[in-house]
């Protein structure tokens, strides 16, 4: 199996597949050196497998939360339990994973080549869409919190319930579609490029509104409080650490998965 002829957002499976294929065995140790001579570092398996459970319940939580709570059915909640969701989907995907690497590690499972490549599609799926959709309701969070301050007085009426669900279900139908699709075509480096013209603009996007709630916030400060101008700075320095702590976290987030994609790609 050529590991290095298919591009997979799930590498530390596949490099567990590769080896598995060529009979070789996974060496947890660190500073481990590969064919080319370049030091690698093996993150133990049960770190993966921490982080996924930690994940996949704070997760759940968001969801049981919103779900429980009456005053949280809205709009605006319903998408970020579909983001919590959405990001369920990469927790899920690691945990099982793991536990699998685990199981066969200490021969307490047999598997087939064939099986694993079956569950690393599967995996590779569920990353996928978890990607596509996690970016997707976070534009859709962007633009609702913009309709409520740029149209507060028609907000209920824009953004109804049916319309809510209805963009839930398009995004939801677009990202498993586009991410099967993206599958399917894995060794067509329009894929990756795809993937990386989507997060450039989600950013763009979610940075235009973001910088225009805080230009009017700014302007309205600076109307009310023109006597106070202390006070102002101070008001303006606030919204200016909100939308870089938003943005700030966005890039840092996302920025090491797709700047992988891009290294990838060129």
């Amino acid at each position: 199996m050529n590991d290095s002829s298919r591009h997979h957002f799930s590498m530390k499976h596949m490099d567990y597949l590769y080896n598995i294929d060529s009979n070789i065995t996974l060496n947890a140790s660190l500073g481990d050196v590969n064919a080319t001579g370049i030091a690698q570092i093996m993150i133990p398996q049960e770190l993966f497998l921490m982080l996924g459970l930690i994940s996949l319940v704070e997760n759940i939580l968001v969801v049981v939360a919103i779900i429980k709570n009456r005053n949280l059915h809205s709009p605006m909640y319903y998408f970020i339990c579909c983001l919590a969701v959405s990001d369920m989907l990469v927790s899920v995907s690691n945990v099982v994973e793991t536990l699998f690497m685990l199981l066969t590690e200490h021969g307490l499972l047999l598997v087939t080549a064939k099986m694993l490549q079956h569950l690393d599609n599967v995996i590779d799926i569920m990353i996928c869409s978890s990607v596509v959709s996690s970016l997707s309701f976070l534009c859709t969070i962007a633009a609702d919190r913009y309709i409520t301050i740029f149209y507060a007085l028609r907000y209920h009426s824009i953004m109804t319930t049916q319309r809510a669900v209805a963009i839930i279900a398009v995004v939801w139908l677009t990202s498993i579609t586009s991410s099967s699709l993206f599958i399917v075509y894995h060794t067509d480096n329009a894929v990756i490029a795809c993937l990386v013209t989507f997060f450039g603009v989600t950013l763009v996007f979610t940075a235009v509104l973001y910088l225009h709630m805080f230009i009017l916030a700014h302007v309205h400060s600076r109307r009310i409080m023109a006597l106070h101008k202390s006070r102002r700075q101070a008001t303006s320095m606030k919204g200016a650490i909100t939308l870089t702590i938003l943005l700030g976290v966005f890039v840092i987030c996302w920025g090491p998965f797709f700047l992988h994609l891009i290294l990838i790609l060129t």
